[in-house]
Order: C-alpha cells, then structure tokens, then sequence
C-alpha cells in the first residue's frame, strides 16, 4: 500500500466523468455527481485523485466541524467561535488539506450524522455529542462508493444533508445542528442494482462511463498504472506539474464564480429544455443553471452561453428523464438542438400592445404590415401550441406528421378508424414456436411478502430485524454488545447503585446490566419466477399478458429493492434464464427476448427453482425467497407429467417455502390445474384478471390448512387496507 494518490491528470479518457468531478469542485452547489459504469473503470480512483486538487482550508483551531474563520457557523456546536483575545479579530485559524471522507456499504445512521458521546455520557453524567461523518466531510469531499447498495433512508439521509447544506441530529436526546456542506460523489455498477428514481433526482450530476475499446487507449492505461504501482512516487512527479496548472484552474474558478451572469436568453433555454423533456419538478432547472454558471468560469468567462447550457443538460438531465427502472438514461441530442434553437433569440414583449396599436389606428385583430398569418399566436403549421413546436409542445418531425400519441407511447394499435393499420382484422397472428413474445404494458400490483421476521438485508418488503429499523424493545446482549440501548441500561444499573458504593457523578456499570437494541424494519428477498413459456401459454397469445404481468411484478421487486432470479421451461427442460441479481433491468431484457412454444415440463422447471435456491441459501442464508410460478398448470412431456410436478411441488413445500401461482388459464372451460398446483405448492393461487383489475393484497402462507381460509381472507383484507 501507499499514500501517494494516482494523479488525477494522468487518468486516460472519460472526458465527461472529469468534467463533471471538476464542475463540483468549482461550485459544490451544483449537488455533486452520480458516476455510473462497469467494475473496472477506475471510478473510485479518479474520486480519491480530485480530492488532492481541492484548495486547502482554513479552519478554526480546535474545532471539530471545520468552521471558517472567517465566516464561522453561528450555530457550531463546538461555541460560537469569538475571538480568543477579546478582540474583533475572530478566531484564530489553521491551514490543512480538504478531507476525503469515504462511506463504508455496511455504514450506519449514527456513525453518519453522530450520536452521543457514551464515554462521557457514562464516566461524567453529561450530554455530549460525537460528530459522524458528515462534519467530518465538512468542507471536503464525501465519498460514496457503490451507493446504489447503500439501505434508501441512509441514502436519503446523505442528500438531504447535501442539498440544504446542515446536518440536523435529534437522537439519544441530543439535538445539533452543525454546516455540512461537502462535494458529494457516488459511484455505482448499474448491475448490482438501480438507485430508485427520487434518489437519482438528488444528485446533481450523473455520468455513464465505461471501459475504452480502442486498444491503443487500453495499453496507455494499463501502462501507466504498471508504472505507477513500480513507483508511485516517480509517476507522481511526472505529473506535478500538470496537477498544479489543474489545481490553481479550480482555485481561479472559484474566484471568478461569483462574477458570472446567466443571461434571460440563457435561463429561458434552461427552462425549456427541461419543459420539453418533461423533467420531473425544478430541481432540474436549478441544476442546470448552477452547472451552466460553473461550466462558464471554469472556461475564463463572465456570461453563460449557449454551449454551456447544452452541456449542463447532458449532464443534469439524463437520470431524471428515468420514469421507472426500465426507462434507459439518456437525452434526445436532436431535440436539444431544436429546444435551444428556438429560444436562442431574446422575446420581444411589448409594455402594452393594446395602447400600441390603438396610437397606429389598428384594431387587435389586424395584421401588421408584413406580418404573415403564421405568426406566434396562430393554430396553423409552425406555432408554438400544444402541437407544434415551442414552450407548449416538441418541435414537429421533421420526417413528417407523427402517429397518434396513445400508439406512440404504448405500441398499441390505431383506432378502428384509422385508415390504414397493420393488424389482422381477426386479432393478431399466433407466435411461431420459439419466436420472442412481446410484453404487455405493466401495471401497478400490491405487496406479496414473506411470512414471519427474518434477518436479511435491509429493503421494504417482509418484516425483519435489521440494523437501520426503529428500536421495538431492549435485551440482554446474547454475544458481543452491539447496538447499546442506553435508556434500558441505566434503568437496569440504577437500583444498584446504593450497593456498589458509587462516589461523586460517575455511574458505576457491569456486564449484567448492559442492554441491546432490538430493531424492527423491512428486508429484501430474493424474488425467484418461474415462468411457463411452453406452447399451451403462447398458443392462445397470453404470453403478451403474463410478460405484462411479470413486468409488474419486477417493478415491485426493484421498489422493494429484492433480488430478483427467472427460471424459464419449454420444450425438454428448465433453464436459469437470469441467475439471481439486484438489477431488475437485466430482468426485463430478459423477458423480452424470452422464446415461447414446445411442450410443458412443469416438474422440470420446479425443480429447477428448488436447486437455485439451494444454492442462493449456501451463498446468502439469510434472504429469504419467495417463489411466484407463473403458469397455466399444464404439464406435457410424459405420462406422469402432472404427477411429477405434484411431486416437485411436495418437495418445495416441504421447505415451507412462500410462493404464489399466477393463474394464466384462460377461455369458459378452465381446468384448475393452476389452482391445484397451488395447493401442492401451500401458496395463494391469483388470475391474471385480478392481479391486472385490483392488484394483489395477500399475506403468502408457506403453510395454511384448509380451516385457515377465512383467517387467511381477513389478513388479506387487512392487508388491502394497510396499502
């Protein structure tokens, strides 16, 4: 190991991710950055190499939360920071380097914003506070490796905290409130799982990277990390030099910050670009013209133009265009262009038009002197309305007159008067043997959860104890002490105290009296479908409707933050089509391109999910899985087929394992083989009519007898109430 930082001039490419890293060290308003890429990409390493370029700081001796003395936090908890001769000269002052702070994946919320000083608290009878994390990133930068496997009130506990600036601490009966403003970065691998999208909204920046694939670029990189690692300090020194221009850049942005004007004309394109991509809110547009101001003295100049702004966009606006998980981040270059285009000009907005053209002896509804009829305010081709380009609408295509919007958003078919169409008067065709199936339009469900209080990893699913949830009791420590609950402690020393002679404030405690908290939240579980995509399911063309229907139910999987597996059977067996994964976008890319037709091997496919999770509980055995079978219950292949799947059934059950069966049987005659599947398996058994009418609000039971149908039905009531 060594403490020389690789230099942040020598990394190769990922001229986005640099600039906006740079960006925020100019103005840390600008709500930092979200790096986004593949392992690999020297991520964490161009985060820890900025840090070295920051200016230093000047900071009141002694403090713990970094005031400046010139400006010192009124509200500090360490004093009001007077001057210390009594003077008006303020406090007195030291110089050290901007601090990297960086957040272990397992970090807790005290150790975040502080707690109170139990040392103390014990030996002196007082109330202290201990500073966490954030007024040590006071000032500096705050470091969020892998931020997308962070639990989400942590996450939100963090930019919170970055986007007002203060940290606000009310626990263990201390209330504080300390400056907390720090250039926050997060780095995250798309394939361990999506931040949700109010999340990604709080972050200032994002930037997608990935791994070059020109290979000259790869053999620079990996040379100069070879040299590095044989002497940092030399492959330091080669880039000083550099390093240093880098650093007096920042410092002279900064200064220069202040100076620069953003323009109406440059506000008015901000405003509308966001308008026109349909951002959510107007954090957007405050981002942007934040980062527009910074890309502008960053540059040496004292007025945003129009270069500014299309670069603010591309990187403020492609993760907040993500309406759900499936929506894949990026921006419209074309349509920025247009957007821009068109209010580049400054408006013309007369003080008062009617006394105007009363002076020239019009009435208001003439026309001016070559003034066409397709002016601003018109219905015709080319206005600003609803349908044309400007403020209220897109700018037409220029291809031509564009497909009725419920076709174009939803891929469904034109109405039954439209002139011309696609589909067969008699419905759609059926799908060739193998051939992919496209998915429904998914829809809102309700919550399914897992029985009983377990002890996976923190989500919004079951119920489990976890270390991030609310304090339920106090316990006597089984192991080592934890998580000490104080109030409980002192309640269990205190009558003792008379008999263990105790002298002056200090409290004496022992082992015995030691207490732990017993917190209660929500868990992640692993989500394993198994979906029939044999012949009896595409033949009658419901694979568009349960495609639909699993598409709903990843969604709620990525809400919940689960982990999420899809075993498919067809033809002459099962396959893991997606092992278990937190990235629910892999999952629908999957489904997608899923091939349908071939007999039913139905015991194959359960025995399958029985071997998978075998293997997900040797690997994490804690989570605990919840198995939804979708499928119409037919079993094809053999003789015994449905015996068999009987018997595979039996043998998941056997394990108490909670599931449920999506019933996709359709047409007036149904044979209830799903339904019977479901009693096999001890699971709840739903339509796809319901799930797709009224959503699902059903405890699952791993073992309900037959005498527990009306307990079952009053939970479940119970349970559509509560959500």
């Amino acid at each position: 190991m060594t403490d020389v930082r690789y230099p942040f001039t020598a990394i190769v490419g990922m001229a986005d991710l640099r600039l906006g890293l740079l960006l925020n060290a100019v103005s840390p308003a600008v709500g930092g950055v979200l790096v986004r890429g593949e392992k690999g990409t020297a991520k964490s390493t161009m985060v820890r190499a900025l840090a070295g370029l920051l200016p230093s700081i000047s900071t009141v001796e002694g403090c713990r939360f970094a005031c400046d003395p010139a400006a010192p936090d009124p509200q500090c908890p360490d004093g009001a920071h007077d001057g210390r001769d009594g003077t008006h000269d303020g406090p007195a002052g030291t110089e050290r380097a901007a601090r990297l702070v960086e957040l272990p994946v397992g970090v807790t919320e005290d150790r975040i914003v502080g707690s109170l000083d139990l040392e103390r608290a014990l030996s002196e009878g007082v109330k202290a506070y201990e500073p966490g994390l954030l007024a040590k990133a006071h000032r500096g930068v705050l470091y969020i490796d892998e931020v997308n496997l962070l639990q989400d009130h942590v996450v939100d506990l963090l930019l919170d905290a970055a986007a007002m600036g203060r940290s606000y601490v009310e626990r263990e009966g201390v209330s504080v409130r300390h400056a907390a403003r720090f250039l926050l970065v997060g780095t995250m691998n798309p394939e361990e799982g999506e931040l949700r999208p109010q999340l990604l909204d709080r972050f200032g920046l994002t930037v997608e990277i990935a791994a070059t694939r020109e290979p000259r670029e790869r053999a620079e990189v990996v040379r100069r990390r070879l040299a590095y690692d044989a002497d940092p300090a030399a492959f330091a020194d080669r880039f000083a030099g550099e390093e240093r221009t880098l650093a007096e850049r920042i410092t002279t942005a900064r200064a220069l910050l202040p100076e620069v004007a953003l323009t109406d004309t440059a506000l008015r394109q901000i405003t509308a670009v966001c308008a026109a991509f349909e951002v959510d809110g107007l954090r957007a547009d405050i981002v942007m013209a934040r980062t527009a101001v910074a890309l502008a003295a960053w540059a040496g100049r004292t007025e945003v133009l129009e270069e500014d702004v299309r670069k603010a966009a591309q990187l403020a606006l492609p993760h907040r265009r993500r309406r759900n998980p499936f929506d894949a981040p990026g921006l419209d270059e074309e349509k920025l262009d247009r957007t821009l285009e068109e209010h580049a000009e400054p408006e013309e907005q007369p003080e008062d038009t009617g006394a105007q053209e009363a002076s020239e002896g019009r009435g208001p509804d003439e026309e001016q002197p070559g003034q066409d009829s397709g002016g601003p305010d018109d219905d015709g081709p080319g206005d600003g309305g609803p349908d044309g380009g400007g403020p209220g609408g897109g700018a037409p295509d220029p291809a031509g007159p564009a497909a009725p919007t419920e076709f174009a958003a939803t891929g469904t078919a034109p109405a039954p008067d439209a002139p011309e169409t696609d589909v067969p008067a008699q419905g759609p065709r059926p799908a060739r043997e193998g051939a992919p199936v496209a998915a429904g339009e998914p829809y809102r469900t309700k919550l399914f959860k897992v029985p009983g209080t377990g002890k996976g990893a923190q989500g919004r699913r079951s119920p489990a104890e976890t270390d991030g949830g609310h304090t339920i009791r106090a316990r006597r420590p089984a192991g080592q002490l934890t998580r000490l609950h104080l109030a409980a402690t002192l309640q269990a020393a205190a009558p003792h105290q008379h008999v263990r002679g105790r002298t002056g404030r200090a409290l004496e405690l022992r082992r015995d009296d030691f207490r732990e908290q017993v917190r209660q939240g929500r868990e992640s579980n692993l989500v394993l479908f198994v979906v029939d995509a044999s012949g009896s399911m595409a033949a009658r063309q419901r694979m568009t409707a349960v495609k639909g229907a699993v598409l709903s139910l990843l969604m709620d999987a990525y809400q919940r933050r689960d982990k999420v597996g899809l075993i498919t059977f067809r033809g002459a067996g099962a396959e893991l089509a997606l092992p278990p994964t937190s990235s629910v976008e892999v999952g629908a890319a999957r489904l997608e391109s899923l091939p349908t037709g071939g007999r039913t091997p139905l015991a194959a496919g359960l025995l399958r999910a029985h071997e998978t999770l075998r293997v997900e509980r040797m690997r994490d055995p804690h989570r605990r899985p919840l198995l939804v079978v979708v499928t119409d219950g037919r079993a094809t292949g053999g003789r015994d087929a449905l015996t068999d799947a009987g018997r595979a059934a039996g043998l998941l059950a056997a394990q108490g394992l909670a599931s449920v069966v999506l019933d996709c049987e359709s047409g007036p005659v149904r044979l209830g083989l799903a339904r019977r599947l479901a009693g096999q398996l001890g699971a709840s058994a739903v339509t796809l009519d319901e799930l797709r009418a009224e959503g699902v609000a059903a405890l699952v039971h791993a073992h309900r007898p037959a005498s527990s149908t009306a307990a079952g039905n009053a939970t479940s009531t119970a349970n559509r109430k509560a959500a």
